[in-house]
C-alpha cells in the first residue's frame, strides 16, 4: 500500500480541528488515505442506501451510535448532517472528531461554508503524484505516463488504462454529472467533454465549445462548470500585474488527470503518443497538474497561474511564493534547444518578481544553464520544492 504525501498534513490538521474536510476526484484515493491514516476511526459510506437512510430521518441518532468520530465518506450526499456536526463539535469543544470526505467540491463548499466554517480543516486530494506512482512499480517513460494517468486503481491492480478510464468515465463521470446536472442530452454531453479534451492547454472559449457541440454557450458554461465540481477539468487563471502590457484575461483549460484526457481524445496505447499532433499539450496537462498537487499534498491552495500578453508573449506557468515568482517553460521534445530559454528571459524583464526560472522537458537529463534549470518531468518535484526555498538559480 502506497503512503500519500498528504499524510503528515492530514494527520497534524486532524489533531488541530473537530473536523478534517477531503475532497477530490472519484478513485483518487480518499478513502484508502483516511482509513491507512487514522486506522481506530469508525468508517460509514453514506453512498449506502441504508447508512444515508440513517443519517437522513435520525441524524441525532447516526451520530450518537458513532461515539467520539469516524470517518464519514461521501458526506455530499446528506447535505443536512453538516450542520447536526456542528453542534456536536460546539458541545464536544475538542479536536480530532470527523474526517469527511466527498468528491463533489461545489455541493460541500456551500455545505461547509454555512455550517462547519472555521471548524474544519480542507484539504484537496488528487491521483497519485508523480512520485507516488512510481512507487507502484509504473514505467516513468513520458508516453505511458500521459497514456496511463494517475488514478491509483489503475496501477495498484495493473489494470489496462484505456479499459478502466472508460469504465471511469461511464460509471463516475456520467453518473455524478446527470444527477448533480440534470442533463438530458447525454450524446451532446459526451462529445463536449472529448472536444474539451481536445483542447487541453488552451484558452476557454465556451462560444466555440457550445458551437462545436450544438449546444448554447450558456449550456456550455453550465456544462464545464459540472466538470469543475466533479473534478474532471480545471481553468488556470492568468497572470494579472499592473504592468504596461495589455494581458489576456481568459483561463487555460486542464484536466486533472491527463490520461482521461488522452482516453477522451481516442488514443488507445502508449505507443500512439509519440506521434499524436496533441502529445505537447498533455505534456504541459501533466506538468501543470504536477505542480498543482505539489501544492495541495503539503495542504496549501492553488498558487498557480500562466502568464500571455496581447502580442503573444507567454510563460506556461508561474509558481508564486511569498518572496518571489517561479517561471517554468514546457517543452515535450526531449533535446534541449536554445530557443527553449527565450520566452523565459523575456518574461523575467516583464515581471521582476520571478526568482527562479525553470524548463520542464521530456528529456532525461538535469542541467542548470546560466538562463534556468532544465530538468525532466520527473525532477519537477526538485524544481519546485527549490522555488519554495528561494534556491532557484
Amino acid at each position: 500500500m502506497i503512503r500519500r504525501e498528504m499524510t503528515p498534513v492530514l494527520v497534524k490538521l486532524f489533531q488541530q480541528y473537530p473536523f478534517v474536510t477531503m475532497t477530490g476526484p472519484r478513485q483518487s484515493g480518499k478513502t484508502t488515505l483516511c482509513r491507512m491514516a487514522f486506522p481506530h476511526l469508525k468508517y460509514v459510506n453514506l453512498e449506502a442506501p441504508d447508512q444515508r437512510e440513517f443519517a437522513e430521518s435520525d441524524p441525532r441518532g447516526f451520530l450518537a451510535r458513532l461515539g467520539t468520530g469516524a470517518i464519514l465518506d461521501e458526506i455530499q450526499r446528506v447535505p443536512t448532517l453538516p450542520s447536526y456536526l456542528q453542534v456536536l463539535a460546539d458541545e464536544e469543544g475538542r479536536s480530532s472528531l470527523f474526517v469527511l470526505t466527498g468528491s463533489e467540491q461545489l455541493r460541500i463548499s456551500e455545505s461547509i461554508s454555512q455550517s462547519l466554517a472555521g471548524r474544519t480543516a480542507l484539504l484537496r486530494l488528487l491521483p497519485f503524484s508523480l512520485a507516488e506512482r512510481e512507487e507502484t512499480g509504473a514505467g516513468n517513460a513520458v508516453d505511458d505516463i500521459l497514456y496511463s494517468g494517475f488514478y491509483p486503481r489503475i496501477h495498484d491492480r495493473m489494470l489496462e488504462p484505456r479499459q478502466a478510464l472508460g469504465d471511469y468515465f461511464e460509471t463516475y463521470v456520467e453518473r455524478d454529472v446527470r444527477r448533480i446536472g440534470e442533463i438530458r442530452n447525454l450524446p451532446g454531453f459526451r462529445r463536449f467533454v472529448r472536444l474539451c479534451a481536445g483542447r487541453v492547454g488552451q484558452l476557454v472559449n465556451l462560444a466555440s465549445l457550445g458551437a462545436d457541440t450544438g449546444v448554447s454557450h450558456t449550456t456550455a458554461r453550465h456544462w464545464i462548470a459540472l466538470l469543475e465540481a466533479n473534478y474532471i477539468v480545471f481553468r488556470l487563471p492568468p497572470f494579472h500585474a499592473n504592468i504596461r502590457r495589455r494581458l489576456v484575461k481568459s483561463p487555460k483549460l486542464y484536466f486533472y488527470d491527463v490520461g482521461l484526457a488522452s482516453y477522451l481524445i481516442g488514443i488507445e496505447h502508449a505507443r500512439q503518443i509519440a506521434t499524436h499532433p496533441l502529445r505537447g499539450a498533455l505534456f504541459e496537462n501533466a506538468v501543470v497538474v504536477e505542480t498543482l498537487k505539489h501544492r495541495f499534498n503539503r495542504g496549501r491552495r492553488s498558487n498557480l497561474s500562466f502568464f500571455r500578453d496581447k502580442r503573444g508573449l507567454e510563460c506556461d506557468l508561474l509558481y508564486e511564493t511569498g518572496d518571489g515568482i517561479g517561471a517554468i517553460e514546457v517543452k515535450a521534445g526531449a533535446t534541449i534547444a536554445s530557443d527553449y530559454f527565450r520566452a523565459l528571459k523575456r518574461v523575467a524583464k516583464v515581471l521582476p518578481r520571478i526568482s527562479g526560472k525553470a524548463v520542464v522537458y521530456g528529456g532525461a537529463d538535469r542541467q542548470f544553464r546560466r538562463d534556468a534549470e532544465v530538468a525532466p518531468l520527473a525532477d519537477l518535484p526538485m524544481v519546485l520544492r527549490r522555488f519554495d526555498t528561494r534556491h532557484g538559480p
